[in-house]
Order: structure tokens, then sequence, then C-alpha cells
């Protein structure tokens, strides 16, 4: 096994992990800790390195942060008006 393939499974192995790491962040977490990063960057005293790999977490940060409102929204648009006013409608 070659050592570029090597360090390619390590690399992503690494995701896979902070992929499951942001999976099982609230909403409000991982827009906290989007927001750090965001100013991180814009300090500008990061390495490239370190930009590169806080770019790459605030991205999927964001869309997690995308995801968990989608699904919001997906149960807003599932109050319907019924006989005894509104209710939830099951939209699983």
């Amino acid at each position: 096994m070659s050592v570029e393939h090597r360090v390619d499974e390590r690399a992503a192995g690494a995701a896979e992990v902070r992929e499951r790491d942001i999976a099982s962040l609230s909403f409000e977490e991982a827009l906290t800790e989007l927001e750090t990063i965001v100013k991180s960057l814009e300090g500008g005293r990061a390495t490239l390195a370190q930009a590169i790999a806080e770019y790459e977490r605030g991205t999927a940060l964001r869309r997690h942060c995308e995801q968990k409102l989608s699904e919001a929204e997906a149960k807003v648009q599932a109050v319907v008006e019924g006989k005894a006013g509104l209710v939830l409608r099951n939209v699983e």
C-alpha cells in the first residue's frame, strides 16, 4: 500500500468522524461553532492549513444547519387546521 493511499484513507476516516460529530450537534450548537469559525477566518491569524481545515468544518456545519432548518420548516408547514383547531400533521 502506498503512502498516498494510507494518507487518503486516514483523511477519509477523519472526515467521517467529523461528520458524525457534527451530526450530533443541535442547530444552536452548530451555529455557535460556525460563528466562531467565521470570526477566526475573518481575523486572518491562522496558518493556511488551519484556515483550510476551519473552512471545511465550517462548510459541514453550514450544511448541518441548513438541514436542521429544513426539518423545522417541514414541521411548521405540517401544521394544519383540524376540527379541534391547529394540529401537527405527521410529516415523517
